[in-house]
C-alpha cells in the first residue's frame, strides 16, 4: 500500500476518533471541541497531502480514486453531525440539523451521478464550484471547532455567514453539477 492510500486510511480512522471524542464530552468538557478541531485539521491535511503526493509521484490507484472522496465526505459529514448535535447544548453555536441534511443530500446525489457515469465509462471531474463549496465548508467547520466556543457575538456572526455560505454553495454547486451532467443522467434512465 502506497503512502497516499495510507494517508487516506488514516483520515478514515480519524473520523470515528472525532465521534468518540464528542461522546466523551461529559468527561473532557467543552474543550473537547478544540481537541476535535485539531483532529479535523490533521485529517484535512492528510487529504491535501495524499492528493499532492499521489499526483506528483504518479501513485494514483483505483483504491485512492474511490476511497479518497469517500473519506473526505465521511470526515465532513461526521464533523457537521457532531456540531449539529452540539447545537442542542450550546444554542449560540447555531447549526441546526437541516444544514447537514442539505450537504449530505448533495453529496449523495453527486456520488450517485458519478457512479452512473463510471458505469458508462465516463469520468466526471470535480467542478470549481464544488471545490469552493468544500473549501468554505472546511473553513466553517474549523471556525466552529476553534472559535465558536469563545462565545463572542462577532465570532458567531462570522460563523453563521460561513455556514450559510457553505449551504448556499452546496445548493448552487449541486444544481450546477446536475445541470452539467443531465445527459448522463437522462441516458441512464
Amino acid at each position: 500500500m502506497n503512502l497516499p492510500n495510507k494517508l487516506t486510511l488514516l483520515r478514515m480512522i480519524l473520523v470515528p476518533a472525532l465521534i468518540v471524542l464528542y461522546l466523551l464530552k461529559g468527561l473532557i468538557g467543552n474543550s473537547v471541541l478544540w481537541i476535535m478541531g485539531i483532529v479535523f485539521v490533521i485529517a484535512s491535511l492528510t487529504d491535501y497531502f495524499d492528493g499532492k503526493i499521489a499526483r506528483k509521484n504518479d501513485m494514483i490507484t483505483t483504491f485512492g480514486k474511490f476511497m479518497d472522496p469517500l473519506a473526505d465526505k465521511l470526515l465532513v459529514i461526521s464533523a457537521l453531525m457532531v456540531l449539529s448535535d452540539n447545537f442542542r447544548f450550546i444554542p449560540s453555536m447555531w447549526l441546526p440539523f437541516w444544514i447537514p441534511v442539505i450537504i449530505i443530500a448533495r453529496e449523495l446525489i453527486v456520488t450517485s451521478i458519478r457512479l452512473v457515469a463510471v458505469g458508462e465509462g465516463k469520468i466526471i471531474a470535480a467542478s470549481n464550484l464544488g471545490k469552493y463549496k468544500t473549501a468554505v465548508t472546511m473553513v466553517a467547520i474549523i471556525w466552529y471547532f476553534f472559535l465558536m466556543p469563545l462565545n463572542l457575538d462577532w465570532i458567531h456572526i462570522i460563523g453563521y455567514v460561513l455556514i450559510g455560505s457553505s449551504v448556499l454553495l452546496t445548493i448552487v454547486s449541486g444544481v450546477d453539477y446536475f445541470y452539467k451532467n443531465r445527459k448522463i443522467i437522462l441516458e441512464s434512465v
